[in-house]
């Protein structure tokens, strides 16, 4: 965002304050007196900054501070002092106000005082991401593969990124959408911008609009100050929409809006809300068909779909599974302190012939399982519990488990086994591990033995 707000009410020092800032790249709207301005932010305009003398007609500057705070509290607002004002400006900064600058205007202090501006307007919506993006673990590594499909893939990606066109990504699930979404990203010159992305599907109907546009302060019980919905958060940068077909009829008819006219207003208020953002959309359901039985809107997805881009799945494109094994083995390694960790040549030849209809998440998850349970620097075919259907399946078990020696010893390999699975996976799903004792029906001493004993602590 880079438009401003300029309220002054003479008018040669306004048109002077205007074009000095346009002639930095930024754009002012200009108020000549209190009111005026006070009606343009009720409206609903949005600056990163308002800069207002504090002597004002129809209502003073200490009046625009004060509305400013309310409809838009991480605005920051600039007070202009005359000379023997200065008390007036200490309550000005009292009451909110980001900085004052006296009359008559130093020219250089002023663009600093804006620079100011908008690095601390970027700072609090970079801070409400970290908080729900940062904190979880996140790479965003090349993309991986050189199999006839996804190079075509990239080189369409590749292609698309620079310009401003909607991108619709479709695929299974697990085939990487969100990785190339950031991708097109990055490619684009909203690079330094935010990425903002939402998981439609993990969202329930009755909230999504509220996380995808916000709402105003006593728009419903519970709301106490207004939240900035994932639109806003990524002004000026790409919001990815995933599973955008698992979507409402009402938010459909909203998020098309926000594509036709880059306008909404947040929930439970009137004013209308400008958002500059590229969108890329992911689904791995057939939109025509949903077209076709009125489960997804006909016009949206005509605006949706100015770009398509199919992910094929994993079992298209199986010659890449060797890189994807490497890349993650590595990843493995450093993550989990395990130097020197690799996977043997069984091991190796079961990834390539099993059919992944977990795709490329699924990949992921059973090397990631397999690397916690190895005990060994080698992960085998048996360490991998890949167990295919059909005719394979009582050879794929002889593969995962270790039947030598005697029926006792044999037992007890798989009994260890199985508990360091069960308990694996018991701790990865709870948040303690009494809540992890308790799901597997021990007690929570009963568990740290166990994980002692399965070098699982």
């Amino acid at each position: 965002m880079k438009k401003l707000l300029i309220v002054e009410d003479k008018e040669s020092l306004a048109l002077m304050l205007k074009e000095t800032v346009e002639a930095e790249g930024l754009e002012a709207d200009v108020a000549s007196n209190g009111a005026e301005a006070m009606r343009t932010l009720a409206a609903g305009r949005r600056y990163f900054a308002v800069l207002t003398d504090l002597r004002l007609p129809g209502a003073d500057g200490i009046s625009v501070l004060k509305q400013v705070k309310e409809s838009d509290p991480d605005c920051a607002v600039i007070v202009m002092t005359a000379f023997g004002t200065i008390e007036n400006a200490v309550e000005a900064m009292k009451l909110g106000a980001f900085d004052f600058i006296e009359k008559p205007i130093d020219v250089d202090r002023l663009i600093l005082l804006l620079r100011r501006c908008r690095e601390h307007r970027e700072l609090i919506h970079e801070n409400l991401l970290l908080k729900e993006e940062f904190q979880q673990r996140y790479r965003l590594p090349a993309i991986i593969g050189e199999s006839p499909r996804i190079v075509e893939v990239s080189q369409a990606i590749q292609r698309v990124a620079p310009t401003d066109s909607t991108v619709l990504l479709q695929g299974e699930s697990g085939t990487g959408k969100e990785l190339f979404a950031r991708a097109i990203h990055q490619l684009s010159p909203r690079r330094d911008r935010s990425f903002v992305a939402i998981n439609c599907a993990a969202i329930p109907d009755t909230l999504i609009e509220n996380e995808l546009f916000g709402h105003e302060k006593g728009s419903f019980t519970g709301a106490t100050a207004r939240q900035i919905g994932k639109f806003e958060l990524a002004d000026g940068g790409t919001i990815f929409l995933d599973e955008i077909g698992d979507l409402g009829a009402a938010v459909q008819a909203k998020i098309l809006r926000a594509l036709q006219e880059r306008t909404f207003e947040r929930v439970g208020g009137t004013a209308t809300v400008d958002v500059d953002v590229r969108i890329v959309c992911a689904t791995n359901r057939n939109l025509t068909e949903d077209v076709k039985t009125a489960r997804f809107r006909e016009d949206l997805f005509f605006r949706i779909n100015v770009f398509p881009v199919t992910i094929p799945p994993l079992r298209a494109r199986k010659q890449d599974i060797d890189a994807l094994t490497d890349f993650f083995i590595q990843r493995l390694a450093r993550d989990l302190g395990k130097p020197g960790l690799r996977i043997g040549d069984a091991a190796r030849a079961l990834l390539r012939s099993y059919e992944w209809p977990g795709n490329i998440r699924e990949l992921e998850n059973c090397l990631e399982r397999a690397a916690i349970l190895c005990e060994r620097k080698t992960i085998e075919a048996r360490d991998l519990q890949l167990f295919p259907n059909g005719a394979d399946a009582e050879a794929a078990v002889r593969e995962a488990l270790d039947l030598s020696g005697t029926l006792g010893e044999a037992t007890e390999r798989a009994v260890r086994l199985a508990e360091r699975l069960k308990i694996a996976d018991a701790l990865r799903t709870t948040a303690t591990r009494n809540d992890a004792a308790e799901l597997l029906g021990i007690a929570p001493r009963t568990l740290a033995a166990k994980m002692k004993e399965l070098g699982l602590d």
